[in-house]
């Protein structure tokens, strides 16, 4: 399944690595080990943020996802489930029944 993994990196933790001359580096590594379909970062929250959009197939992955930025840079993770808009159409008779349901 596509998750959106929101990744935060407090301000201290990142300005270490920015003086360290290793942000950049560390980044590139857990994402070489991640593999995703997509990753652009910005600022959110006064925070340096990433969002990055993987498949993970089984639970047991997140962990592995997790563990390396909370290591690194002691960043708060979250995942997201996440739909492309064919994964939508095929949504729609579920949608409907719902509406039918509760609406």
């Amino acid at each position: 399944m596509r998750f959106l993994i929101k990744v935060s990196i407090p301000v201290e933790a990142g300005n270490k690595l920015v003086r360290e001359g290793t942000l950049g580096e560390t980044i590139g590594r857990v994402l070489n080990h991640l593999k995703p379909e997509a990753a652009y970062f910005t600022a959110d929250g006064g925070k340096r943020t990433g969002f990055i959009v993987a498949d993970i197939k089984d639970p047991h992955q997140i962990p592995s996802i997790a563990e390396p930025w909370f290591l690194a840079f002691n960043a708060s993770v979250e995942f997201h489930p996440a739909m492309t808009p064919e994964d939508l159409q095929k949504a729609g008779p579920d949608l409907a029944s719902a509406a039918k349901t509760y609406s």
